[in-house]
């Protein structure tokens, strides 16, 4: 279906990923990928070197970005695509975001010390190059301290624990997301649609029927497109994404979610 090599979903040091934009550029570019997406969480400052990079090295970069959404209390993922970096409103309201993150980081770093695992925002801080820190920061240094054997056991047994989960990070209306993405000139686009648990089971005919209905509402709220093509999709989930957003008329894309090395 998709005739270009491309991949529209992925993270980078100015999130939770571990390449520098310039790194991961340059492995796209040797894998002969003929156009990508920077779509760090909440933040665009990996963008402007990832272009440069990619006009270096003949790939075409666009401006992306991964925003964690609430609806009715379920966090959704929104992915932007060829926005208007210097946006007055997006800008203004990523700045919010990263406030509250950073506030959020202080009480999931006193809770995690009470439960046992000793450790400083500020060592996390200082390892961070895009100066990002987000849970899978502070489990990478938790790894390292030996306090956990690997990066996904430290998230299972830790990170999703019921004290850290109730720690929530703040979220804006998915709604919101999306006029923000539009009033910038951009594409709002739902990411990673079968992790959305809220609307049941993948594998059931209930789940497809309420994605229907999302789909249907985000729709009139702004929505462009959906992200059908997804590691953990089969090609029958390719399939049923790609004719769910042909009966919406949105854009169908294509991601890896690349985060580099755990």
């Amino acid at each position: 279906m998709f005739e270009s090599k491309v991949d529209y979903h992925i993270h980078t040091v100015y999130s939770d990923g571990t390449l520098t934009p310039v790194e991961v550029v340059k492995k796209y570019s040797e894998a002969e990928y003929d156009e990508i997406a920077i779509t760090d969480h909440d933040g665009i400052s990996g963008i402007a070197e990832a272009k440069i990079a990619g006009e270096a090295l003949n790939i075409k970069v666009l401006p992306g970005i991964e925003i964690s959404t609430d609806y009715e209390g379920h966090n959704v993922h929104l992915l932007g695509y060829n926005f208007d970096t210097e946006n007055e409103a997006l800008l203004e309201k990523l700045k919010e975001i990263r406030a509250a993150r950073d506030e959020r980081n202080v009480h999931l770093a006193e809770k995690i010390n009470e439960m046992g695992f000793n450790f400083s925002l500020d060592e996390v801080y200082s390892r961070s190059k895009g100066k990002y820190v987000g849970k899978p920061n502070i489990a990478r240094i938790l790894v390292e301290k030996g306090y956990f054997p690997d990066f996904d056991t430290c998230f299972k047994e830790l990170m999703e624990s019921p004290e850290i989960r109730g720690l929530k990070k703040k979220r804006i209306p998915i709604e919101e997301a999306i006029r923000l993405i539009k009033d910038a000139k951009g594409l709002p686009v739902l990411a990673h649609p079968k992790k959305l648990k809220f609307l049941g089971e993948p594998e059931t005919e209930e789940y497809w029927s309420n994605l229907d209905s999302f789909l249907r509402y985000l729709k009139k709220a702004g929505l462009s497109g959906m992200e059908c093509f997804y590691p953990t999709h089969d090609t029958t989930d390719e399939f049923r994404f790609s004719s769910l957003a042909g009966k919406y008329h949105l854009h169908i894309t294509k991601g890896s979610d690349f985060h580099g090395e755990k």
